[in-house]
């Protein structure tokens, strides 16, 4: 399957470059809070370790946070991972540091204020008390972070980041089916799996697009497969429409439609930016609402035939 192309000199992840022994559940007495923050390139927000009720917004929204010269850094879009800021994303705001705990200035949340314990060697807890909530993140240099990885596991998530999927090619072969009238598709933000599809003709202004069709979608992994998904469309029909899912780049994906063998390629259009630099103005803030959550990941083993594939939930 293709390879991202936008996400440049991504290689697994691994790899420590300060070394910081655990002492009172703090971090090194020989080393500041300060250094051990702007020791590593980037702090990825491992969501699913996340602890407590509450929720801090723009921890919730962020793949990864970088903290440099008391300018806070994030990458919040899958689109660009890798590129945007040279890797380190977008500036989002201000922080100071306090002994063990850290005060930030979110440009759009506001002030808070957490404190920080070493929980590992390249592992950090920022409890925020207010909302009783604690954040895990994982410290990593820009040279060894898997880019990739991060954004084939969030890549709902990437489906979201654009206000609509255009239709740009279809391919010869395959049997026709219903699928081929659709012409654009739009994934919606913190929706609980729902998606829009329309027949409008090709170039139609997003605008004026009139939506069809409302339905659920889902996203499954691929067994042994970790660049390839599979999206099922649940249409009112007797079986779902069930895609392979693989990206060619940061704005086209391609559908190869499993029961009939037709390849389809959607470019986004009109790319949702959350929380955009300045003077970007003609780039759209995100949706309200739209936020990472723990998910708990689903698994096909595709088997193939031949050219026929079949497919197991597993």
């Amino acid at each position: 399957m293709k390879n991202i192309q936008l996400l440049l000199g991504c290689i697994l992840i691994s790899g420590i470059v300060a070394s910081c022994s655990v002492q009172d559940d703090y971090f090194d007495d020989d080393i500041s809070l300060n250094q051990l923050l702007s020791s590593y390139d980037l702090w990825y927000v491992d969501i699913h370790s996340t602890a407590g009720n509450g929720e801090v917004p723009f921890l919730q929204n962020a793949f990864t946070v970088s903290f440099r010269n008391g300018t806070l850094y994030a990458n919040n879009n899958l689109a660009g991972i890798g590129t945007t800021g040279n890797g380190f994303g977008i500036d989002v705001g201000y922080y100071d540091v306090y002994d063990l705990s850290i005060v930030i200035d979110h440009d759009i949340d506001g002030q808070w204020e957490f404190e920080v314990y070493q929980s590992a060697n390249n592992e950090i807890e920022l409890y925020n008390p207010y909302s009783g909530t604690s954040y895990f993140l994982i410290g990593y240099q820009r040279s060894n972070f898997d880019y990739d990885k991060v954004f084939y596991e969030n890549i709902h998530y990437f489906l979201q980041e654009y206000e609509a999927w255009e239709k740009t090619y279809t391919s010869g072969q395959g049997e026709p089916n219903i699928f081929d009238r659709e012409n654009f598709l739009q994934f919606l933000p913190d929706s609980g799996g729902k998606f829009w599809s329309s027949k409008d003709r090709p170039g139609t202004n997003i605008d004026h697009i009139f939506w069809d069709y409302k339905g659920q979608y889902e996203i499954f992994n691929v067994s042994g497969q970790p660049d390839l998904k599979v999206l099922t469309l649940d249409y009112e029909s007797p079986d779902n429409e069930r895609f392979e899912l693989s990206v060619i780049d940061e704005r086209t994906i391609e559908l190869y439609h499993i029961r009939t063998g037709s390849i389809y390629q959607f470019t986004g259009r009109r790319f949702i930016r959350c929380l955009r630099p300045e003077g970007n103005s003609g780039q759209k803030t995100e949706p309200a609402g739209r936020k990472r959550k723990k998910v708990i990941d689903k698994t096909i083993q595709i088997e193939r035939q031949s050219e026929s594939r079949k497919i197991k939930v597993s």
